[in-house]
């Protein structure tokens, strides 16, 4: 059996004859009747069935008429990978995210893709979780870095961040002076978290459910600097991610502390829709963020 015979099979099965099959692969009737022929011969078993001028195809021949189909679109896979990768990466990649790494991830790894392929044009949409699904979805937006877990049959989700929360305060706020924070310490404090419904979110109060604290939640939401000039300005406390405050608490702007026998974590990662073959777009910004990861400031 070869790539031949199984393109013949694909042919009948499409055209409906072996004299149509023939004009479509610009070969006489007698060579497509030949080849059928061998292969029969080969397998001992009828591919197709001749009845008067029509034809039916055996469950024998539908074996190999499926098998055509994934060795072709593995071909056709394979040349158009082989094709990319000789290519400057061109057109438009569509990014979508959180406020968080909008802010805070998205600015290093546009640059870098960029640098790599200047003749790229990025968009970028700062959305929450179920919108940037809804956009994948319909094809206007080609991947997502997103807080995990996302349960969705159709999108492929790929971990690649794991950010530590810690608790942040004013600088001059009375637990920042402390040298452990107990959890037991956070009982009646005023509370400015992210949005309820979000996984960073469903993370935090996990953890208030574990330690038994009812938190006064004085405000919420989705945007992060937000969340930073509130607790500035002593509105309430929070728990964000690192990278988040690195910098204000460099500055002494602002106070960060892990929660003493507590490890307040959350996974980020790509979330892109599920298909036969991965986009050389998403394959590259993936390779891209890669290369600056290591200049994220995860942790402190």
């Amino acid at each position: 059996m070869d790539l031949r015979q199984l393109e013949i099979i694909k042919a009948i099965a499409e055209t409906g004859s072996f004299t149509a099959a023939g004009h479509k692969l610009q070969v006489s009737q007698s060579a497509i009747s030949r080849q059928i022929i061998l292969l029969e011969e080969e397998l001992k078993e009828p591919v197709f069935l001749r009845i008067g001028r029509r034809i039916r195809i055996t469950p024998a021949g539908e074996a190999l008429l499926q098998l055509s189909h994934r060795v072709f679109q593995d071909l056709n896979d394979t040349i158009a990978s082989i094709t990319d990768s000789q290519e400057s990466l061109r057109g438009t990649i569509r990014v979508l995210g959180g406020m968080t790494v909008c802010l805070y991830v998205f600015p290093a790894l546009l640059t870098e893709l960029k640098r790599q392929h200047p003749n790229v044009d990025l968009k970028v949409v700062a959305a929450s979780t179920e919108t940037c699904i809804q956009r994948l979805r319909a094809g206007t937006g080609d991947l997502a870095l997103l807080t995990l877990p996302i349960d969705q049959p159709d999108m492929v989700t790929v971990p690649v961040l794991q950010e530590e929360l810690l608790l942040v305060t004013p600088a001059k706020h009375p637990l920042a002076r402390k040298r452990k924070v107990l959890s037991s310490d956070l009982v009646r404090q005023p509370f400015v978290l992210f949005e309820a419904g979000s996984n960073t979110r469903r993370a935090i109060e996990e953890f208030f459910v574990s330690a038994r604290i009812e938190p006064d939640i004085v405000m919420e939401t989705e945007n992060v600097e937000i969340i930073k000039a509130m607790v500035r300005n002593g509105v309430g406390i929070s728990i964000i991610p690192y990278q988040a405050v690195a910098r204000e608490v460099s500055s002494g702007q602002l106070h960060c502390v892990r929660i003493e026998g507590r490890t307040l974590m959350r996974e980020t990662g790509w979330v892109y829709p599920r298909m036969s073959r991965t986009p050389r777009a998403v394959q590259e910004t993936i390779r891209a963020f890669e290369r600056v990861k290591p200049k994220l400031r995860l942790t402190p």
